[in-house]
């Protein structure tokens, strides 16, 4: 296999990393600046240190991307431990209470599951990000402070159980480790919209059934379009085991295909928006952003066609004096 020089130019675009356990999102984030050799880089949606899968980053003017991937859905595998409840909602959290889960029927945790299903208002995790009066929620809590955010609109459009583990049966890693006495681990997946935190989830789903809840394990595997057949190791990024990020690039023009609603235009309608003038809208009404190109297949704009005419969110092809 053949390295990129650690100095090859790396352009515009997108790169999809299957972020590793025990990173955060911003040590993803710093190590491809380095990879990549430039500060422009940026991520559309955190990853929790615990979690692993699709994180997408924007890579130069693939960083103007990004605004529009933030609102996406998204899909994960996850594992839900029912019996205990802890202080993050997730296994990195100092255990604050339950109850013996062991005694729940498969028919029970089903039922609960359908209620969290849907269109729900869910008060995300006290440790979030979220800011309250300017600073995190997550930074209050890890002081001491007690935070209580409010709930707001979420859709849980798939939440289904793919498999139950009992106290004593094998649960994955090392080998000999088993589900402990008194809690239900549950093998989940789940679609949701923005906004949604899984690990509101299982800690919901705790209290419904009585018992507490909290998340074992959290994979990301979609991002709108971008999924983990898209995502590459670190490992890969890096010359000196890998390709390199210029192999994995996706393009400005390949990645706003994969990610967003597609206008192509005519050479008058791409030069006036290269310009940074109106043009009539194609859809006039459709709230969501779209990619706009040009007659030679390259991404001139992204627009709001919301209203009669179009204008540009950003020009990603400026007009040219000839």
């Amino acid at each position: 296999m053949t390295s990129e020089a650690p100095d090859a130019p790396v352009g515009d675009g997108l790169l999809v990393v299957d972020k590793p356990a025990g990173w955060t999102s911003h040590d993803v984030v710093g190590r491809v600046r380095r990879l990549c050799r430039t500060r422009r880089v940026g991520h559309a949606g955190t990853l929790d240190p615990l979690a692993t899968g699709v994180l997408v980053l924007g890579v130069n003017r693939g960083t103007k991307l990004l605004t529009f991937l933030v609102g996406h859905d998204k899909g994960y595998a996850a594992t839900v431990r029912l019996g205990l409840s802890t202080l993050t909602d997730d296994a990195e959290g100092e255990v604050t209470g339950g109850s013996d889960a062991s005694h729940l029927s498969d028919a029970q945790v089903a039922a609960a599951v359908a209620a969290l299903t849907g269109p729900i208002a869910q008060v995300p995790s006290a440790v979030s990000a979220i800011k309250v009066d300017g600073r995190r929620s997550y930074a209050r809590v890890r002081a001491g402070e007690d935070v209580e955010l409010p709930a707001r609109p979420v859709t849980v459009s798939r939440f289904d159980v793919l498999g139950v583990r009992r106290p004593g049966e094998p649960v994955p890693g090392p080998a000999g480790t088993e589900v402990p006495d008194g809690v239900l681990d549950l093998d989940v997946q789940v679609e949701v919209s923005s906004g949604t935190y899984v690990r509101a989830l299982a800690r919901d789903l705790g209290l419904a059934l009585g018992v507490g809840g909290h998340l074992t394990a959290l994979r990301r595997t979609r991002v709108g379009g971008l999924t983990l057949e898209h995502a590459v190791t670190l490992e890969a990024l890096d010359p000196g085991t890998g390709p390199g990020p210029a192999a994995y690039l996706v393009d400005l023009a390949d990645a706003a295909r994969a990610v967003l609603a597609v206008r192509e235009l005519d050479e008058p309608e791409a030069r006036a928006l290269g310009y940074g003038q109106r043009i009539p809208s194609a859809q006039p009404g459709r709230e969501e952003p779209v990619a706009a190109f040009g007659p030679d297949g390259r991404l001139v704009a992204v627009l709001d066609e919301s209203s009669a005419r179009a204008r540009a969110h950003v020009v990603l092809a400026p007009a040219t004096a000839k």
